[in-house]
C-alpha cells in the first residue's frame, strides 16, 4: 500500500516541501532513494527501533522510502518521524484519513520519544504558504514554530503521541503564541548600558553616529582602555528591530540550530563576538550542506571582532565582499546558497605590540617599523571598508571615581532613532537602501552635497592624509550621518571636519 506523508527541508534560509513516499510489499529489504545522507539513511534503524519500543511490529516486507522531489539532496534527522508515520500507515497497524493537513518533522530516540532539529521556522512559515493546517513537531521546536500565525503547531513528546493524535485518541492543544506582544515586550531589554561608562565622550559620540547611519568602526587603543565594554553596549543605542527584521534573523538562527527551547522569536539586535581563532568557513559560512557563518548570524545586528590584527590576514580577507554586498554567495558544484549578512562591522585593536603607542603616561617600547608592520596585518582595502576610527584613551583616575550618572542609553538611542527615521524618509522608494552607510555612489551624489567651504576643507584632507576614492565616499556617508543628528538638511564645514577626524588610520604619521 503506497503512503504519501509531507515534510521539509532547508536550503540556505528557505524551506522546500518534501513528499515522503513509502510502499510496503513482498520482500524483506529496506530501502530509501532521492538522495538522502547519511543521516537520513540511518534513519532505517531509528525508526524501527521505536516501532518495536512503542508496541508496534516490524512490517516483515520489503519497504521502499522514496524522498521526493529526488534530485535534491536530503541531509539531516527531520525525516525520522513522518518515515515511521508512513510504515505504519502503508502497512496497514493504524489507519489516519488527515495524514495530509499536517507537516510532520522530528528525530526519532530509538525509545520513541522526539528530539529537536533545526531550521523550524522556515519551515512553518512555507507550511502555512501551501496551505497545511498544521505542523506536527518535537516539543522543544513548538515556540520557535508558533511564531507563525494561522497554523497549528503541536509539539508532541514521543512518536506514541503522535499517533494518539492522528488517530484521534487523545485531544491536543496547539501552542500559541501572540507574538506581538512577546516582541514588544522584549525589545528594550539589554543586559548592558552607557549609563555604566565612565568618561570617553569621544567615543561614544563615534558610537552614537555609527549607530545612527550603521557605519562601521574601528577602536584602537591600549589594553584596559575600555574597548571592549563599549562595544557590547552597542546594542543597546541601535534602533529597536521591527518584527520583519526579526523573524529574519530568527530564521538564520533556526537554520544554525541556535534557538532555545523556549526561545521563540529573537527580539534583539545580534551580537556576535567570535574567537581571533575562527576559520574562514565559521566567519563566512559553507560546508557540504552550507550552514550561515559568524557574519549571516550578525545579520542586524553587530559583529564584534575583537584584536583585529590577531585573526589571520586570509580570514579578514573574505570579508571584504559580504560588507560591501550585505550578503554571501556560497557556490557548490550542483547548487548555491545565498545567505544575508547586513551586520555592522565593529573592530578593536592594540595600536602595535605592546600596545602602548600614543599612550599618555605609559612609554611604548615598539620601534617605527613594529607599529607599522601591526598595522599593516589589517590591508588597506579592508580599513578602507571601515567608516569611522576613533582612538581611545584610558579613563582618569577623576573621571573613574566619579559619583556623576553618564548619559544612559535610551537617551543616546532616542536621538539614533530620530536619525534612523529621517534616513527611512529620504530613501523611501529605494531597494534595499535603510541607512546612510548603505548608500551607493549614486545615492551619495543625490543626498550627500557639500557647499564650497566643505569640498575644500574635503580637498585638503584628502591630499594631506592621501585618502583613497572609497575613503572619500565614507567620509561624506559619515558627514551625512552627523547632519542628521544635528536634524541639518544640509551637509556643513563643521559636520565634514568631525567626520574627517574619525579616519585616524589613514594618517600617514601613524606610527612614523
Amino acid at each position: 500500500m503506497l503512503v504519501k506523508t509531507y515534510s521539509a527541508s532547508v536550503f540556505g534560509i528557505e524551506s522546500t516541501l518534501i513528499t515522503i513516499e513509502v510502499n510496503v510489499y513482498t520482500g524483506y529489504q529496506f530501502y530509501i532513494v532521492g538522495l538522502p545522507d547519511n543521516a537520513v539513511k540511518e534513519s532505517q534503524i531509528r525508526v524501527i527501533s521505536s516501532l518495536k519500543n512503542i508496541g508496534y511490529r516490524h512490517p516483515g516486507k520489503k519497504i521502499v522510502v522514496n524522498l521526493a522531489p529526488a534530485d535534491i539532496k536530503k541531509e539531516g534527522t527531520a525525516f525520522d518521524l513522518p518515515i515511521a508515520i508512513s510504515i505504519l500507515t502503508s502497512s496497514e497497524q493504524i489507519y489516519i484519513d488527515n495524514i495530509s493537513d499536517y507537516l510532520l518533522l522530528g528525530e526519532l530516540s530509538l525509545d520513541g520519544t522526539l528530539r529537536p532539529i533545526k531550521g523550524v521556522l522556515p519551515i512553518a512559515i512555507m507550511a502555512r504558504e501551501k496551505g497545511f493546517k498544521g505542523i506536527i513537531l518535537p516539543q522543544e521546536n513548538a515556540y520557535e514554530a508558533a511564531v507563525v500565525n494561522n497554523l497549528e503547531v503541536y509539539g508532541m513528546s514521543s512518536l506514541q503521541d503522535v499517533i494518539s493524535f492522528l488517530l484521534k485518541r487523545e485531544k491536543f492543544t496547539p501552542t500559541i503564541i501572540n507574538t506581538r506582544e512577546l516582541f514588544y515586550n522584549q525589545i528594550n531589554t539589554f543586559p548592558y548600558d552607557f549609563a555604566d561608562v565612565k568618561g570617553q565622550k569621544n567615543v561614544k559620540r563615534a558610537l552614537e553616529i555609527s549607530a545612527s547611519g550603521g557605519h562601521n568602526i574601528i577602536m584602537i587603543g591600549p589594553p584596559g582602555g575600555g574597548k571592549t565594554m563599549l562595544a557590547k553596549r552597542l546594542p543597546s543605542i541601535l534602533p529597536p528591530l521591527n518584527l520583519h527584521e526579526a523573524l529574519e534573523t530568527t530564521k538564520i538562527h533556526s537554520v544554525a540550530g541556535k534557538i532555545e527551547s523556549k526561545t521563540s522569536l529573537i527580539t534583539q539586535r545580534p551580537f556576535r563576538s567570535p574567537h581571533h581563532t575562527i576559520s574562514d568557513v565559521a566567519l563566512i559560512g559553507g560546508g557540504t550542506f552550507p550552514q550561515p557563518g559568524e557574519v549571516s548570524m550578525a545579520h542586524n545586528g553587530v559583529l564584534f571582532l575583537d584584536e583585529l590584527p590577531e585573526f589571520k590576514r586570509g580570514v579578514l580577507e573574505v570579508l571584504r565582499q559580504p560588507i560591501e554586498d550585505r550578503h554571501i554567495t556560497i557556490s557548490r558544484a550542483k547548487f548555491s546558497v545565498e545567505f544575508p549578512a547586513s551586520c555592522m562591522l565593529v573592530a578593536s585593536m592594540n595600536p602595535c605590540p605592546c600596545g602602548y603607542y600614543n599612550h599618555p603616561t605609559k612609554e611604548c617600547v615598539c620601534n617605527n617599523n613594529a607599529v607599522r608592520n601591526y598595522l599593516n596585518k589589517i590591508s588597506g582595502p579592508l580599513l578602507d571598508r571601515i567608516d569611522i576610527h576613533i582612538e581611545v584613551v584610558p579613563v582618569e583616575f577623576t573621571e573613574l571615581s566619579s559619583t556623576k550618572k553618564s548619559e544612559d542609553s535610551k537617551t543616546i538611542r532616542d536621538r539614533v532613532v530620530k536619525a534612523r527615521e529621517k534616513q527611512n524618509e529620504r530613501f523611501k522608494g529605494k531597494k534595499s537602501i535603510f541607512s546612510n552607510a548603505q548608500m551607493t555612489t549614486k545615492e551619495i551624489h543625490e543626498f550627500c552635497k557639500v557647499d564650497n567651504q566643505g569640498m575644500l576643507l574635503l580637498k585638503t584632507a584628502m591630499e594631506k592624509i592621501n585618502l583613497s576614492a572609497r575613503a572619500y565616499d565614507r567620509i561624506l556617508k559619515v558627514s551625512r550621518t552627523i547632519a542628521d543628528l544635528d536634524d541639518s538638511e544640509i551637509i556643513k564645514p563643521e559636520h565634514v571636519a568631525e567626520a574627517i577626524q574619525y579616519r585616524s588610520l589613514d594618517r600617514e604619521s601613524w606610527g612614523s
